[in-house]
């Protein structure tokens, strides 16, 4: 698995959620606006479960508070909601095969980031279709990079790599704990494409250092010019997302207050110039809508760590050392 391959993935610990819950704060009750019955004006404490979704937390707080609620990012009183995303998904897999749905419940999707196909302004692969014949002739031989192993970054080059007919086992990707780091490997030719997040690239997009072949999420993204993966011929719609959370033993109607908020915020003009303004993708999903679709991500995130060898291929354990098939 090129450079990082030789030594498998480093363990992560397992995330604590540290989902405590809080007491209601005082006055939680139900307003009438007009004839309508508006979302239980309950207290939520919102905080990030780590730094990479401190922004996001904080864009949904303000957003939270625009919209009416008492809402803060402190350990203060109110309804714990924890704001987390795809890599924390990853990790639990990768580490003993619990998931979101088992360690916390799920309130809402919040965003997401496009992630992004790019090779060096001078390769030889024109466009998408070259490097996918390139992969496809050569998953061994094609060298991919981005962030860690079993990280957003890898999971979309395994989708691609499965959705074109490779054999994943055999893709090579070297993964780095930085941006910077899959830059400086892609431009110094230690690899053929790299994937990230589209807002790691933007700036060698720009100054004509990088190309960008292909985008992940289903519709292009305004001012760039490269398709969708869909446009491709490849059936993958990915975005790195985020998403809410409460406490894995949170009573039904806290739940029912936190999903009526965040179906209010996310559907509120605060929240989508929040978006707009980070480049993020609004994607807002609640309630059970968003429950059945984390099921299907929870099934499709596990197959394909599944089909690059990441974890064992009838456990949801970790395959640490030696994973069989040459890895």
């Amino acid at each position: 698995m090129g450079d990082s391959g030789s030594t498998f993935m480093r363990r992560r610990g397992f995330i604590a959620w540290g989902l405590g819950l809080a007491a209601c704060a005082a006055g939680c009750g139900v307003e009438r606006v007009g004839e309508r019955l508006a979302a239980p004006r309950t207290g939520f404490s919102i905080n990030s479960d780590r730094r990479r979704w401190a922004r996001v937390g904080q864009a949904f707080a303000g957003a939270a508070r625009a919209a009416g609620f008492e809402a803060g990012t402190g350990l203060g009183a109110g309804s714990m909601i924890t704001v987390t995303g795809l890599p924390a998904l990853t990790a639990a897999e990768l580490n003993n095969g619990q998931s979101l749905l088992d360690t916390g419940t799920p309130l809402a999707r919040l965003s997401g980031e496009a992630e992004v196909v790019v090779v060096p302004d001078g390769s030889p692969l024109r466009d998408f279709d070259d490097f996918s014949a390139r992969l496809l002739a050569g998953p061994g031989r094609t060298v991919l990079t981005g962030g860690p192993q079993g990280e957003p970054d890898h999971l979309l080059f395994g989708l691609i790599a499965k959705a074109l007919g490779a054999d994943t086992r055999k893709v090579d990707y070297t993964g780095y704990p930085s941006s910077g780091e899959a830059v400086a490997a892609l431009l110094a030719g230690r690899a053929t494409a790299a994937a990230g997040p589209l807002s790691n690239w933007r700036t060698g997009i720009g100054r004509g250092r990088v190309r960008a072949l292909a985008v992940s999420s289903a519709r292009r993204v305004p001012d760039l010019d490269a398709p969708t993966l869909l446009e491709c011929g490849v059936r993958v719609d990915f975005a790195d997302w985020v998403a809410a959370f409460g406490p894995d033993d949170m009573p039904a109607e806290r739940r029912e207050a936190a999903v009526r908020m965040c179906d209010e915020v996310l559907g509120s003009r605060a929240w989508e110039a929040a978006c707009r303004t980070a480049g993020w993708l609004a994607i807002p999903l609640a309630g059970d809508d968003f429950a059945l679709w984390l099921g299907t991500e929870i099934a499709r995130t596990r197959a394909t760590l599944r089909d690059l060898g990441l974890i064992d291929a009838t456990k949801a354990t970790t395959c640490w050392g030696s994973c069989g098939n040459g890895h």
